[in-house]
C-alpha cells in the first residue's frame, strides 16, 4: 500500500479530482476523429499513475494530457508490425522476424493475398486435395524424402510426430539433448504434452549407442535425436553418429525422428558446414525428419516433416495436424522459397548473408558510412570490426566476422541513440558496444543503407541543438 502523502500535497482524491476533465482536453484537440477513445485511455492511465508508489509530483495539465492523447493516436494510426532495420549483426533475429523472404516469395504472397487461391482443390476434377501437395515435388527433390507434410512451426512439427508415433510409448532421447528451446519451451514438456513417456538415456555429456541398446524395449515406441542448436557442448563429450541409431532402432523396428532445427536442407560450405541437414539424415536412413522454414530455409514461418510416406500419412491422419496446419500465404511464400533453392539458391537473402566474406561485409560497413556522412554533419561516424550471428540458434557459439559503422552522437551516450533509433518512424535496432551504438552490415537487407540515410535524418543534428 502507498504512504499517505504530506498535507500540502493535496492528497490522492484531490490529485485525482485535478486531472483536466474529458471535454477539457477535447476542445485542446479540435475534433479530431478518435480524440474522446484516446483521451479517455490517456487519463484512465493517468489515474493508475498518480496511484502508484513512485506518482509523478505535478498533475499533468490539460496540454500535457492532450499531447499524451495524440500521441497515443498517432500509435493507433501506425501498422501493427511496421517494417524495421535490422543493424544488430543478428541475422535470424527472433524478435524482428527471423529469416527475411526473398522477392520471389515476397511476389507469391503478393499474386494470392488479395484474393483466391489453388489451395485445396484439384484443378483437373473439382475435388478437394492436400493443401501442401504443390510443395511435395520440390521437398521430395531437395531432401531425397519419400513424402513430406507442412505445419505451422517445427514445435508443431515435433509434437505432431510425438503425438503420432509415440502417444503411451516410450521415447528414448540423451540426457545432454534435453534442450529448451525459445520462451522457456522445454523438451520434456512437450513430450508429454504428446502423451508420449520420456526415457532418459546416456549422461549430458557423453551418450553410446549402447545407452540406446540397453533402454529399448517393448514399450518403446520411437528413438528421438534433438539437434542441440542453441547451444555448444565441448570437450570431454560423445553422442552417437545417427546412422548407429538407425541401425540399432531398425532392428527392433523402431522409428528415429531427427529434430534438426534451422532447416538446412543439404549440406553446405563455408559456415554452414558443422549444421545438419535434411537430405544427409534422409540418406542415413532417418524415418522423418523435421525442422524450421523461417530459419537457414530462409522461408516464413513453418514446421516441415519429411521422411517415410507411411509415416508421414499417418501425421497427416491424425486430428493434431488439422490445428497444426499453415495458411496460404506461408504455403505461398514456402513453395517460392523451395523453387528458389532448386534453381538459385544463393538469392535466398538468409544464405547470401552468411555467405557474404568478412571483406564483403568491410566494403559495404565503409560505403554505409560515406552515405551516412552526407546527411549527418557532425557526427562521428567510424568503421570498426565486429562480430555478428546466425542466431535462432544456427551456428551456436560461432561468430562471424563482420564489420559496422559506430556512431559518435554527441549528448547521447550508446544506450540512449540505440533507443532514439527504435523511436523512428521506421525503428532501427542497433547493437551497443562499450558504451557505443553500432548499425552492423551483416543482417542489412537490399535498400537499408537508403533507408538507415533517409530515417536517420530525422533525428536532430547535433548542431541544430547548439
Amino acid at each position: 500500500m502507498s504512504a499517505p502523502r504530506p498535507p500540502h500535497d493535496g492528497g490522492l482524491g484531490e490529485r485525482l479530482r485535478a486531472l483536466p476533465a474529458v471535454d477539457t482536453v477535447l476542445r485542446l484537440l479540435d475534433g479530431v476523429p478518435g480524440a474522446a477513445s484516446a483521451v479517455r485511455d490517456t487519463l484512465q492511465e493517468l489515474r493508475g499513475a498518480l496511484r502508484s508508489d513512485d506518482a509523478p509530483e505535478d498533475v499533468p495539465s490539460p496540454e500535457t494530457v492532450a499531447e499524451l492523447a495524440r500521441r497515443r493516436l498517432s500509435a493507433w494510426a501506425g501498422e501493427a508490425y511496421p517494417r524495421v532495420v535490422n543493424a544488430t549483426g543478428v541475422v535470424l533475429h527472433t524478435g524482428l522476424g527471423r529469416a527475411p523472404l526473398a522477392p520471389a516469395a515476397v511476389e507469391a504472397v503478393e499474386r494470392i493475398a488479395s484474393g483466391y487461391s489453388l489451395l485445396e482443390v484439384d484443378p483437373a476434377t473439382g475435388e478437394r486435395k492436400d493443401r501442401e501437395s504443390r510443395l511435395l515435388d520440390d521437398l521430395r527433390a531437395l531432401t531425397g524424402a519419400e513424402s513430406a507434410t507442412v505445419v505451422n512451426n517445427n514445435a508443431g512439427a515435433l509434437l505432431l510426430a510425438l503425438a503420432c508415433l509415440a502417444e503411451d510409448k516410450d521415447v528414448l532421447v540423451s540426457r545432454g539433448e534435453l534442450i529448451e528451446i525459445g520462451g522457456g519451451f522445454r523438451l520434456p514438456e512437450l513430450l508429454a504434452q504428446s502423451g508420449a513417456r520420456l526415457v532418459e538415456v546416456g549422461t549430458t555429456n557423453r551418450t553410446y549407442v549402447d545407452d540406446y541398446r540397453a533402454a529399448l524395449t517393448w514399450e518403446t515406441g520411437l528413438v528421438l535425436s534433438m539437434h542441440t542448436s542453441n547451444y555448444r557442448v565441448v570437450g570431454f563429450h560423445h553422442r552417437p553418429d545417427v546412422a548407429e541409431l538407425v541401425e540399432l532402432a531398425h532392428e527392433s523396428a523402431v522409428p528415429v525422428l531427427e529434430d534438426i532445427g534451422s532447416g538446412l536442407l543439404a549440406p553446405a560450405p563455408g559456415e554452414l558446414a558443422v549444421e545438419p541437414d535434411a537430405s544427409t539424415a534422409v540418406r542415413a536412413g532417418v524415418d522423418l525428419v523435421c525442422f524450421s522454414g523461417d530459419k537457414l530455409l530462409g522461408g516464413p514461418q513453418a514446421g516441415v516433416l519429411v521422411g517415410r510416406a507411411d509415416l508421414v500419412a499417418r501425421c497427416r491422419r491424425h486430428p493434431l495436424f488439422r490445428a497444426l496446419r499453415p495458411d496460404r500465404l506461408a504455403l505461398a511464400a514456402l513453395g517460392a522459397t523451395l523453387r528458389l533453392h532448386r534453381e538459385a539458391p544463393g538469392d535466398v537473402p538468409v544464405l547470401a548473408a552468411l555467405a557474404a566474406s568478412p571483406a564483403h561485409r568491410l566494403e559495404r560497413a565503409r560505403s554505409l558510412r560515406a552515405r551516412l556522412a552526407s546527411v549527418l554533419p557532425g557526427v562521428g561516424l567510424e568503421v570498426v570490426e565486429s562480430e555478428a550471428s546466425a542466431g535462432s540458434g544456427s551456428l551456436p557459439a560461432r561468430p562471424l566476422a563482420s564489420a559496422a559503422v559506430e556512431l559518435d552522437w554527441p549528448g547521447l551516450d550508446g544506450e540512449a541513440l540505440a533507443e532514439r533509433l527504435r523511436a523512428l518512424s521506421t525503428p532501427v535496432f542497433a547493437r551497443v558496444w562499450q558504451g557505443r551504438a553500432r548499425l552492423d552490415v551483416a543482417a542489412l537487407v537490399a535498400g537499408d543503407d537508403l533507408r538507415l540515410a533517409t530515417v536517420l535524418a530525422e533525428l536532430p543534428l547535433p548542431e541544430r541543438d547548439a
